[in-house]
């Protein structure tokens, strides 16, 4: 099904569960980039971890790894330990995030010079990069 909605011009990013259930369901069916999401916990980390494994050995795309709530630099080195040769990208723990959902609004639109908005919007204009 998204093979049908992927075209040249078109970027079609799918929101899938935790854990490694979707990447092995990948099969042999490459995609452009996976993101890989962690926190920076043992057990998240230890998952995330897995699923750039698998990802890798299948040759299913390029992986990103995006690490949330990154609090300091105990954790942005626990997050580099976990995935040698990747450059994570680090979106810190802001109170800005948490309260424009408090809101109910955008974190683009309601804080967007926040740092972790910030980090989000660099993770964006990679993947179109490369897309």
């Amino acid at each position: 099904m998204l093979g049908q909605l992927a075209g040249p011009d078109r970027v079609v990013v799918a929101d899938f569960e935790a854990g490694l259930g979707t990447v092995l369901r990948l099969g042999d069916n490459p995609v452009d980039v996976v993101v890989i999401v962690v926190e920076p916990t043992v057990k998240s980390l230890e998952v995330g971890r897995r699923a750039a494994e698998s990802v890798r050995e299948a040759g299913l795309g390029r992986i990103v790894v995006a690490a949330n709530r990154v609090r300091d630099e105990q954790d942005a080195a626990r997050v580099r330990a976990a995935f040698p040769g990747l450059q994570p990208v680090l979106v810190p723990d802001d109170p800005a995030i948490v309260e424009a959902e408090r809101r109910g609004a955008a974190p683009l639109d309601a804080a967007p010079d926040a740092p972790g908005v910030q980090a989000l919007v660099g993770l964006a204009h990679d993947l179109l990069r490369a897309s």
